[in-house]
Order: structure tokens, then C-alpha cells, then sequence
């Protein structure tokens, strides 16, 4: 055994060059019981998976959100692109239909009462958006 080499049960911090076995957050001596380390890996993979779920469910509801804001905004530029010829009062309901050259006009007249290519119900609520009835 060299000099400098220190028995393996003498704890010895060569960095400071001093015994510090008392300083120590563990057990040093030989009859002190055995660190182990627990095995974790069925809890991480357990709640990896309820995690994922989560996350999934959360993406799943925000994408069903941002696509019916997407058919809001669709429906709202259509009516607001129509032809229409008064000014649409807050909270009524009015109708949108098609031409014979295919363009969208609204009307106040209900399709049961007309013949028009009717493409659907609309309210105009008090943000100015207009709502598929």
C-alpha cells in the first residue's frame, strides 16, 4: 500500500486535505447500513402516462375551442361580406341565402316563407359578431 493512499474504511477529503467523516450526511463506517438506491421507474412511468393523458385531453379541448372560433369567424365574414340593403339590429335574427349568381345576401325573411337557397340562420349579438342559430 502506497503512503498516500488511505484505507478504504478512513474517510479522507483530499481536496481539503482533512478527515471529515463526521461532516459527512451518511454513514461511513463498514458495519453502517448499505445506501440503495429505490427503484422508481414504475411510478414515473405511471404518471408519464396520466401526464400525457392530461396534456392530451387539455390540446384536445383547446383545438375543439379554436376550431369552432375558426367556424365563428368563417360565418361572421360570410354574413359580413353579404349583400344587404338595411342596418341589422342588435339580438335579431336574420337569414342568409344565395342568389342565382351565387352571391350571399341576407334578408329578414324567414326560409319557410321564400324559395331562396337558404345557407343559414344568423344573430347579430351585442359585440357585433354575428351567431349560427
Amino acid at each position: 500500500m502506497s503512503k498516500d493512499k488511505k484505507p478504504d474504511q478512513v474517510v479522507f477529503n483530499e481536496d481539503t486535505q482533512r478527515y471529515d467523516a463526521s461532516l459527512k450526511p451518511y454513514s461511513t463506517n463498514i458495519g453502517a447500513p448499505a445506501i440503495k438506491v429505490s427503484d422508481n421507474s414504475t411510478w414515473k412511468n405511471r404518471n408519464i402516462l396520466k401526464a400525457n393523458k392530461q396534456i392530451q385531453a387539455k390540446y384536445l379541448e383547446l383545438k375543439a375551442a379554436y376550431d369552432l372560433m375558426m367556424e365563428e369567424l368563417q360565418y361572421n365574414n360570410l354574413v359580413y361580406n353579404s349583400r344587404y340593403n338595411f342596418e341589422p339590429t342588435v339580438g335579431e335574427t336574420y337569414h342568409l341565402y344565395r342568389d342565382k349568381k351565387d352571391q350571399p345576401f341576407l334578408s329578414i325573411i324567414a326560409p319557410n316563407d321564400c324559395n331562396f337557397n337558404f345557407i343559414g340562420s344568423f344573430e347579430l349579438n351585442s359585440e357585433f359578431v354575428w351567431k349560427k342559430v
